[in-house]
């Protein structure tokens, strides 16, 4: 049985089912509020929501129990007091390497800590009194921090992504950060701003290869790369088959460190799938070439719109199963590892992230 976490505008939906035999929706909570993204802590079992209030602003909740009933506040999901700059959202939450602890990134640029499974947390002051903070500049969606990416077996490597300023790498568990950029290239920007290393290097998401954790996969903003030293340079590897190197989501395979997946869009003025095909581009040789993964996948007229967290999987290897979401409320999932798509749900309210457990 697997288990969708769907975080959608109007709440959060939990559906339950076997690929190929279908999925019910099981549960629904937060009806009408926002839910960015929700996860449930494979290590406690605790489900957690992001939640965005128009009144409020963002805050973080769990539960250990029926996800139908009540949800807890967790403490400390705050800026220190003070400063100029407000909480906008809380874009995802992470499991970390270490007993109890868990990682959330959000807008402004943030990462906060929990030791406590999620009930509370305070603010990483490494990256958040980084002394070039004050010259970052955020990507169209915000100055958001969107991927974490810990190091198995390892609490103190992790690297995270921030569009706009691009990869940070620690390893003495957050104390001290330090840029990973080297290689990417911004072709949205004048070559003369290049020079300066606070640029928009707009990072769209970053994986990990667990079986390999040196290796690293990026989906940027114009263009897709990989790196083999931890995330301290990158190789561009966006040709060889990509319709389109610009998009959002993306998945790795845990038993394969050259395998990856990516959901292209036109460009970013056109944020659609490209000619109105829906189509998962797999690559097995570490980006030297991508193909096509679409049976069961809409094939015309279909202008969908993936965003970064809406795309999920469970299990790795012959027993990968993938699961997307659309803005347009549409679920789409595969049990075969992309081979064969089938629609798991419609008609939900757009989809703002994914989790398959």
């Amino acid at each position: 049985m697997t288990e969708l976490l769907v975080g959608t505008k109007k709440g959060l939906f939990l559906l339950e089912g076997v690929p190929g035999t279908g999925f019910e929706i099981s549960a629904r909570a937060f009806a009408g509020e926002p839910v960015d993204f929700a996860t449930r802590d494979p290590h406690s079992g605790r489900l957690l929501a992001t939640v965005t209030s128009p009144f409020y602003g963002p805050k973080i909740f769990y539960t250990d129990g029926d996800p139908d009933a009540e949800w807890e506040q967790a403490g400390g999901i705050a800026l220190p007091e003070g400063g100029d700059q407000a909480l906008e959202r809380i874009w995802v939450i992470a499991r970390g390497e270490a007993d109890g602890t868990l990682y959330a990134g959000g807008d402004p640029g943030v990462l906060f800590e929990s030791h406590d499974d999620g009930a509370n947390w305070e603010i990483n002051s490494g990256l958040w009194e980084q002394p070039s903070r004050s010259d970052w500049q955020p990507g169209g969606g915000g100055l958001c921090l969107h991927s974490i990416c810990t190091w198995p077996g390892d609490p103190d490597k992790l690297a995270v992504a921030i569009s706009a300023a691009g990869i940070w790498l620690t390893d003495d568990g957050g104390r001290t950060w330090r840029r990973g950029n080297e290689g990417l290239n911004p072709r949205y920007l004048p070559e003369e701003t290049l020079k300066d290393e606070n640029a928009g290097r707009c990072v769209h998401h970053i994986e990990r290869a667990p079986r390999q954790p040196s290796r690293m996969f990026m989906q940027f903003h114009g263009g897709v790369y990989r790196s083999d030293d931890a995330g301290m340079s990158w190789s561009d590897i966006g040709g060889g088959g990509l319709p389109s190197d610009f998009g959002f989501p993306l998945i790795v395979d845990p038993a394969d460190p050259d395998s990856a997946y990516v959901i292209p869009l036109v460009a970013d003025m056109d944020r659609v799938t490209p000619g109105g095909r829906v189509r998962v581009y797999e690559t097995r040789d570490g980006g030297s070439s991508w193909a096509a993964r679409g049976d069961g996948l809409p094939a015309e007229h279909a202008y969908l719109t993936v965003l970064r967290q809406a795309f999920s999987r469970a299990g790795e290897g012959g027993q990968l199963e993938l699961y997307f979401g659309s803005t347009s409320g549409e679920v789409f999932g595969s049990g075969d590892a992309g081979s064969t798509w089938s629609t798991i749900a419609l008609r939900l309210p757009p989809v703002f992230s994914l989790v398959a457990i």
